[in-house]
């Protein structure tokens, strides 16, 4: 990737920040005009520095301030250019979603909703409002690019050419895996459940009869990120929690307490302390299940059989299918990835170092999200790192054919908008 596209890629995260950050005032001068938009030098000054604080370098850098300018002006010709097509829409919806999804990672950023409106002196709710027609224009000129080179391929003709040139540049593929897994939660007895059952009832009926919530959750909650909170969850949306745990709490009335809720992580009960537009904002005791021996047993015994049956001849996948827990990689034959090394877990490359292809290891432990169980690993192909070729990685060298493709189209255009829309520098 160019310096100037890895500057495109900072210009509209750095000109958001500028606008939700208080700026003092100062006499401004306009650096450049992209039709009737002016772009001032301390939008150009502010970019520039970001650009070379999250690339770790020097903002005085002979010639960066003049790369982010260029590519300040080329995201003008496009926003010009896609305004002025009318086959290119943005909806509400679709700002709304990038809103969301972007305050939602400065708020990952900053820790939580309170530090990140400390940060920036204001409040989430006009953070959205000064992001809003930037993040539309941003959305409008992605839209256009998409457009204009989102069915653009390399040819085959084009592969083999590009290889012939530029294989000595290319880098080497490293080593893969090809992964499959099966995974299985031990079940919990009905004793173990009953008894947990019970103990969440008694609270439940403590808190009807006027008992504090949130000291309940501090003295017996065993979720160790919020029982010091009184069980509190915060403000979330629908898809950030379990089913069965979701469906209760959407189902809720403010202050409204559920009766005990299963999930894979143990029992709850939950209370619902507001609900605000599509978000609420709930707080949940937990008791977890403990580990079962009789059922761990079991469930190591189950897996060591299904190891046994593939030796067998029965398939690895269709036996994943069936059994797996996972719910993501069962349906798809307990598919893990061909990845590079580097992307599998440490835990995962312990437990398969040691196999050969088509080889099976013994059940190990393993945490999956938020549930606990064991799992077998089934090596289907181990690929040596080596030089890219077009026998083995054509797919690899076709995506660097196309990058390269819609790079030479992509600065075509530049050009020609160039040629066709108002611009002037002015320092």
């Amino acid at each position: 990737m160019s310096k100037t596209a890895l500057v495109r890629g900072a210009l509209f995260l750095a000109l958001c920040l500028q606008s939700m950050v208080a700026q003092p005032l100062v006499i401004d001068r306009i650096a450049a005009i992209v039709g009737k938009e002016p772009i001032l030098l301390s939008d150009v000054n502010a970019q520039t520095e970001y650009y070379a604080f999250a690339n770790h370098t020097d903002p005085n850098t002979p010639g960066l301030k003049q790369q982010v300018l260029d590519a300040m002006i080329n995201e003008k010709l496009m926003l010009a250019k896609a305004l002025e097509d009318t086959t290119i829409m943005v909806s509400e919806d679709m700002v709304t979603n990038q809103l969301d999804a972007l305050i939602q990672q400065r708020i990952q950023q900053a820790g939580s909703e309170k530090k990140l409106e400390e940060v920036y002196s204001m409040p989430i709710s006009r953070m959205k409002r000064e992001f809003r027609d930037e993040t539309r224009k941003q959305l409008l000129v992605q839209q256009l690019q998409q457009t204009k080179f989102g069915d653009l391929q390399a040819s085959r003709r084009e592969v083999e050419e590009f290889f012939t040139q530029y294989k000595d540049s290319l880098p080497n593929v490293p080593e893969e895996l090809e992964l499959y897994h099966m995974y299985k939660i031990p079940k919990i007895g009905e004793v173990t459940k009953n008894v947990l059952k019970a103990k969440l009832l008694q609270i439940a009926d403590s808190i009807k009869a006027g008992g504090d919530f949130a000291a309940f959750a501090k003295r017996y909650s065993e979720d160790g990120g919020t029982a010091s909170a009184g069980g509190d969850l915060g403000f979330v949306r629908r898809g950030e929690f379990f089913k069965e745990f979701e469906e209760a709490v959407f189902s809720l009335q403010d202050n409204q307490l559920s009766s005990v809720i299963e999930t894979p992580l143990g029992l709850h009960i939950i209370q619902l302390l507001e609900r605000r537009g599509e978000q609420v904002h709930p707080r949940h005791i937990l008791l977890k299940f403990k580990n079962d021996t009789t059922q761990v047993e079991f469930t190591i015994a189950f897996l060591k059989g299904l190891k046994d049956s593939v030796a067998h001849g029965v398939s690895f996948s269709d036996l994943a299918k069936r059994y797996s827990d996972d719910k993501e990689s069962g349906p798809l034959g307990g598919y893990l990835g061909r990845l590079p090394v580097s992307q599998f877990d440490q835990s995962l490359l312990e437990t398969v170092k040691g196999l050969k292809e088509g080889e099976i290891s013994d059940p190990v432990p393993v945490t999956s999200g938020q549930s606990s169980g064991y799992q077998i690993i089934f090596l289907k192909k181990r690929v040596p790192e080596h030089l890219m070729n077009l026998t083995d990685d054509w797919k690899r060298v076709e995506q660097h054919a196309t990058s390269y493709k819609r790079s030479i189209e992509y600065q075509k255009w530049l050009k020609q908008l160039r040629s066709e829309i108002y611009w002037d520098i002015r320092l």
